[in-house]
């Protein structure tokens, strides 16, 4: 077949995946197969490997990052349980202050709690964040809700076992340890330096709390504004008390997510404590398994660039075993702190999340191996050589355009790195950079065809027009700042 007519399929079959998500609302794993069967039946695949391709991508998926999908998601669902999240934000607001709260938090949330389902993440994380931005001033809201769509949306695709990356590592054979380790090269720079450039527009006239914010949320901000000024005329002794009497008479937020406050003698008090805290486990203990799992991953990934081989080390570090362990050891502490009948809720709950999941990633993997098997990266191969122009930035630039149409991070990002993942060799590029590159061009444009989109515009009290800016405007930033900084490290490290 020549190559006019793969070139068109491909794009057919991409393009009408695209309509029926978005125009017909057709579910995106059925939209995903059809795609699939289209391009398979209209290519070199034909009638006879069609079907055998798409349940061979979905299988090899499937066994790479199945079992740590499920045992991520388990370990959040365990997390969320014990109220560990809301331990967290609170811990944040206490070491880093209110000010500095949108980077620790935003950082946080992408490098550390990766493990949570998105969507579980952002609903429990927003009702604090939304109660912590009345402390920051009038530029609460935004900075809040951008440094969560930053932190969120950058995670999912960056950081191990981050969804988005797992399925990357995955379809481009990069070991998990090395994901891991570039990753976080990239995302912690990535954030503080969008965080900081969002941050600086907010207050240049980027914001207008009359049109971007809803009444709720502005009456809420006034409240908390009469409330300082009220503890700047009092002795410090009614600092507390006022404070906690504004938090349940004037907030949307219930009182028991108020932050801590400081008494005359610099103690805490207990009234505005978090319930998640009484007779919650140690913050450092309830993440000790998901920290030694991360670290078990990065050993292997370090030890293999020393060259070293080691049996015992190279078992320890193998992703599947070292999340088993973190998922045993998030259970024990669950059972000790909880019962076992809230750790079994919470897993049962766990179980239900990853299925979607599961198979969304899975199908986005059939019709990335359908793309290459159908001829695509012949073809891209002879048109480009080992001393093409920015070819990272062509990786962005395909994996940008998917997600505007698509308008899901971990399928486009998963798409473009099966468009091109055959161009590696003839590139010379690592294949890591591939998948951090589609990655970070799949995080440009997330828009009103995500459900991120409306999650935040409800869960932090923002109009449309607010969550335009805080989270299409923010994330598609960071995306541009993460493409940038990924050109000098392919070129200093590889």
């Amino acid at each position: 077949m020549s190559d006019v007519p793969v070139l068109i399929h491909t794009a057919v079959a991409i393009v009408a995946t695209v309509v029926l998500i978005v125009r017909f609302r057709v579910n995106p794993v059925i939209s995903l197969v059809l795609g699939s069967l289209y391009l398979g039946l209209t290519t070199k695949l034909g009638l006879d490997k069609t079907v055998q391709t798409i349940t061979k991508g979905f299988g090899d998926i499937m066994a790479e990052v199945g079992l740590l999908i499920a045992f991520g998601v388990l370990m959040g669902a365990i997390l969320q349980e014990m109220g560990t999240i809301e331990q967290l934000v609170h811990r944040l607001i206490r070491v880093f202050g209110p000010k500095r709260l949108p980077y620790s938090m935003s950082l946080t949330i992408g490098t550390l709690l990766q493990s949570i389902y998105l969507d579980v993440l952002l609903v429990i994380s927003a009702p604090l964040a939304r109660s912590a931005s009345q402390r920051i001033g009038p530029l609460g809201t935004p900075r809040m809700a951008v440094a969560m769509a930053i932190g969120l949306e950058c995670g999912i695709v960056l950081v191990v076992p981050g969804v988005g990356a797992l399925a990357l590592a995955a379809l481009l054979h990069v070991p998990l340890g090395t994901m891991l380790l570039w990753g976080l090269l990239l995302i912690i720079p990535t954030i503080v330096i969008s965080v900081a450039i969002m941050t600086f527009l907010f207050r240049k006239g980027f914001w207008n709390a009359a049109t971007d914010e809803t009444a709720e949320t502005r009456r809420a901000h006034t409240k908390a504004d009469t409330d300082t000024q009220t503890e700047q005329l009092l002795p410090p002794e009614q600092h507390s008390s006022v404070r906690s009497a504004g938090t349940a008479e004037g907030s949307d937020v219930p009182a028991a997510t108020a932050t801590l406050q400081k008494t005359a003698d610099g103690e805490d008090t207990h009234a505005d404590k978090p319930r998640s805290e009484a007779g919650a486990p140690h913050l450092l203990l309830s993440f000790a398994p998901l920290l030694l799992a991360l670290l078990m991953i990065a050993a292997g990934a370090i030890t293999d660039a020393a060259d070293l081989h080691n049996r015992v080390l190279a078992f320890l570090a193998d992703p599947v075993v070292a999340l088993l362990a973190g998922l045993i050891g998030t259970v024990v502490i669950g059972r000790i702190h909880m019962g076992q009948k809230r750790v079994e809720d919470a897993i049962a709950r766990g179980f239900k999340d990853s299925g979607q999941i599961l198979i969304l990633t899975a199908v986005g993997g059939s019709l990335a191996a359908v793309v290459a098997a159908g001829g695509l990266g012949d073809i891209l191969r002879g048109y480009f050589g080992a001393h093409s122009f920015a070819p990272l930035l062509l990786v962005w630039a395909i994996a940008a355009v998917l997600h505007i149409a698509v308008g899901s991070v971990t399928i486009s990002a998963i798409t473009a790195a099966g468009i091109l993942a055959p161009l590696a060799p003839s590139l010379g590029i690592d294949p890591v950079l591939i998948a951090l590159a589609a990655g970070t061009g799949s995080l440009f444009a997330v828009h009103v065809t995500s459900n991120t989109f409306w999650l935040l515009q409800s869960l932090m009290g923002q109009t449309t027009r607010g969550t335009l800016k805080t989270c299409t405007a923010g994330v598609s930033l960071a995306s541009v700042v993460a493409i940038i900084l990924l050109q000098p490290i392919s070129l200093l490290f590889f």
